[in-house]
């Protein structure tokens, strides 16, 4: 599976929304069971959802979108039930709300591995991305990410609104617009602890999508930093975060000539490509970028 850079969510219970999903450009569209949808709704957007991504599966080989799917949180007693409602339409992986550590990815998991046999899916294609700072019990859990092995686990992402919420914040950002000390932890933590355990890092969104300006600057220091991709809220935010991730002709170029140096040198651990010292890491990101294994 390549690496969404833009990431869409859309409410689970909107068929003129869904409808529209694949002409946004969206690397992944994240079906939204949670928070798009009101309470009294849940129910019909696991029928929407269900009924659309079954109108869906089939064209998987085909199309360049990635299909997921956002539950809602444990604490809710819901996520069962959205599962099993979401899983015949075999969506391509489950965002976890308001993770609460490892152990609670690792239950949810669990679950889709029964899910995946009563379905015919093959085991574990259904991959998991959890929502890791939603609460500050989560934000303090995010290291151990690195040390619990989760074959399902495609990458780690993050949320401010929440978190501002539960610590009742009263602001996320200072006066120059840089976040403040929590939400600067908690992003750091996601960066580091998603490179560590060899998964995408997806960063967070810019909540005002009317900021054109403020979503360039936030997506090119967000790919700048090592983000793989980041989540969007509205369709006019996707060119603008594919924009900013697409690699350029330079990087590009790069990347090859440095896979190039090591196919034709296969023995060596450290090389020299134009006058600078290129070893391992380099090849690692270089074949990330250019999508090759």
């Amino acid at each position: 599976m390549r690496i969404p850079r833009s990431w869409l969510f859309v409410p689970g219970d909107s068929e003129k929304k869904l409808a529209k999903g694949p002409e946004t450009g969206a690397h992944a569209l994240i079906v939204d069971l949670e928070d798009a949808v009101a309470p009294s709704a849940k129910a019909e957007a696991r029928r929407v959802t269900r009924n659309w991504l079954e109108a869906h599966k089939r064209q998987v080989t085909m199309r360049k979108q990635v299909h997921w799917v956002r539950i809602n949180a444990v604490d809710t007693g819901l996520w069962r039930d959205d599962l099993g409602a979401v899983m015949p339409g075999a969506p391509a992986g489950i965002m976890v709300p308001k993770a609460d550590g490892p152990e609670q990815v690792r239950m949810i998991a669990a679950e889709i591995y029964e899910l995946e046999q009563r379905n015919g899916i093959p085991n574990g294609q259904t991959k998991v991305l959890p929502l890791v700072s939603e609460t500050p019990r989560a934000a303090i859990t995010i290291a151990d990410y690195a040390t619990s092995p989760m074959p399902r686990l495609a990458g780690l992402t993050w949320g401010a609104e929440d978190l501002g919420a539960e610590l009742g914040a009263s602001r996320k950002r200072d006066a120059a617009g840089l976040w403040t000390d929590a939400f600067r932890y908690v992003r750091a933590q996601t960066l580091l602890v998603a490179h560590a355990a060899g998964v995408w890092a997806i960063d967070t969104l810019h909540a005002d999508f009317r900021d054109e300006e403020g979503l360039r600057q936030a997506a090119l220091a967000a790919k700048g930093d090592g983000f793989a991709g980041m989540l969007a809220i509205h369709p006019a935010q996707v060119p603008i975060i594919n924009a900013a991730f697409a690699p350029s002709e330079a990087e590009l170029d790069e990347a090859h000539a440095i896979v190039e140096a090591f196919a034709g040198n296969p023995g060596a651990g450290t090389l020299q490509l134009n006058g600078r010292m290129i070893d391992q890491p380099h090849l690692r990101q270089a074949k990330a970028l250019l999508g090759i294994d």
